[in-house]
C-alpha cells in the first residue's frame, strides 16, 4: 500500500465530503473537473462497497469490526483521542481485494472504558441490519444454520410456521416461545426482535401495529421470520372472494401490494393456500378482469416489490461474535 494512493484517496474523500458525502457520489463524479478514470472508479467503488460498523482498535492499522467480526487494515484515521479504544463509522475500499481501507472521516470515538456501551451499539446494528453481518461469509453460513434451527423450534412450539394472532396477544405468545428457549446467546434475531446484552431475544411489536386487530407471523425457510399487519382480514379475503366488494378488505390487499416493507411472501402463500380464489380476488381489487395469478402474479409482485427481487437472499437472523458478547458482559 503506497503513500501516493492513500494521499490521493484522502484528497478525494475530502472533496466528496464537501459535496455531500457518499449520497452525492454520482453528482461528484460527473461535475468534478480533473478526475482521472482511476479516481472515478475509486469513488464509485466507495458508494458500492463501503462498510459501516463499530470497530475496535487492535494495533495500527488493524481494526476489528464488531458487527461482521472481520479485521480491516485502515488508513486515514484522523484526530484519534489518546484514550480511544473504539469508533463507529464507515470504511471506504482502497483496493479490489479488500486488503486496505480508508476511514471516511466521520468517526465517532469511544474510550476503552465504554466497551459495554460500544458492544450495545454493535448488537443493535447487527440486529437491525443483519445484512451488515453477512459480509462475512462464515457468519452467513452460521446465520442460515441458526435460522433453520430456530424455525424448526418455532414450528415445534406452535405446530406450524404461519400464525394469525390477535395483535394484543402477539407479544405475549411470541415471548413465551423465546422464554422457553434461552439457548440463543449467539443468534441476534432480525426484524421486530430485540437482543439483550446476554444475547437473549424478545419480540417487540413493530411501530403502529397496535391499531390493527390481527397480525400474521410467518417463519419461512427462505424469507425467515416476518410479521405483517391485519393478516386475519387478508386471509379471510382469499378464503371468500366476495369480501373484495368490501372496501376495508380490498384496502388491506392494496396496502400489501403498495408497501415496500411487506415482502411478497404473504401474498404468495395465500394464493397457494386458496388457488381457486386468487384470480377472483385480484381481478376485483385491481379492476382487471383478465388477471390470472398463474400468468401475471409473478410480474405483479416484481413490479410492486422491486427491492425484494433485487437483493440476494440472506439469513433472517444476525450472528453475534464472541468478542462483542464478551464486551457486552464486561469481560473486556
Amino acid at each position: 500500500m503506497g503513500p501516493e494512493l492513500i494521499e490521493r484517496a484522502a484528497r478525494l474523500r475530502e472533496g466528496l465530503r464537501a459535496a455531500g458525502g457518499l449520497a452525492a457520489v454520482d453528482q461528484f463524479v460527473t461535475t468534478q473537473r480533473g478526475l482521472t478514470r482511476a479516481d472515478r472508479d475509486l469513488v464509485l467503488d466507495w458508494a458500492a462497497n463501503s462498510v459501516r460498523g463499530v470497530f475496535e482498535l487492535r494495533g495500527a492499522p488493524v481494526v476489528l469490526n464488531l458487527v461482521d467480526d472481520l479485521d480491516y487494515r485502515v488508513y486515514g484515521l484522523r484526530n484519534v483521542p489518546p484514550a480511544a479504544g473504539f469508533f463507529a463509522g464507515t470504511l471506504l475500499p482502497l483496493t479490489d481485494d479488500d486488503s486496505a481501507w480508508l476511514a471516511s472521516g466521520d468517526e465517532v470515538w469511544y474510550p476503552r472504558a465504554d466497551a459495554r456501551q460500544v458492544a450495545r451499539l454493535a448488537i443493535d446494528l447487527a440486529t437491525r441490519e443483519p445484512d451488515l453481518v453477512f459480509r462475512n461469509q462464515d457468519k452467513a453460513a452460521q446465520g442460515w444454520a441458526y435460522m433453520r434451527r430456530d424455525r424448526e423450534e418455532f414450528v415445534a412450539f406452535f405446530g406450524r410456521d404461519e400464525l394469525v394472532l390477535p395483535t394484543l396477544e402477539a407479544e405475549g405468545r411470541l415471548n413465551a416461545y423465546y422464554k422457553m428457549r434461552r439457548d440463543s446467546a449467539r443468534a441476534a434475531r432480525g426484524r421486530h426482535r430485540a437482543v439483550s446484552d446476554a444475547g437473549e431475544t424478545t419480540f417487540v411489536m413493530p411501530d403502529g401495529f397496535f391499531e390493527f386487530e390481527t397480525v400474521g407471523v410467518i417463519y419461512d425457510e427462505l424469507d425467515g421470520f416476518i410479521v405483517v399487519p391485519e393478516y386475519g382480514m387478508l386471509r379471510a379475503l382469499f378464503a371468500d372472494p366476495s369480501l373484495a366488494a368490501d372496501p376495508a378488505h380490498a384496502n388491506v390487499l392494496r396496502a400489501y401490494l403498495r408497501e415496500e416493507s411487506i415482502p411478497p411472501l404473504p401474498l404468495r402463500r395465500l394464493a397457494e393456500a386458496f388457488p381457486g380464489n386468487a384470480d377472483a380476488v385480484f381481478r376485483r381489487v385491481l379492476g382487471n378482469r383478465g388477471f390470472s395469478w398463474s400468468s401475471n402474479g409473478s410480474a405483479l409482485l416484481r413490479k410492486r416489490k422491486p427491492g425484494y427481487y433485487e437483493a440476494e437472499p440472506t439469513p433472517g437472523v444476525a450472528v453475534l461474535s464472541d468478542r462483542v458478547l464478551a464486551l457486552a458482559r464486561g469481560a473486556g
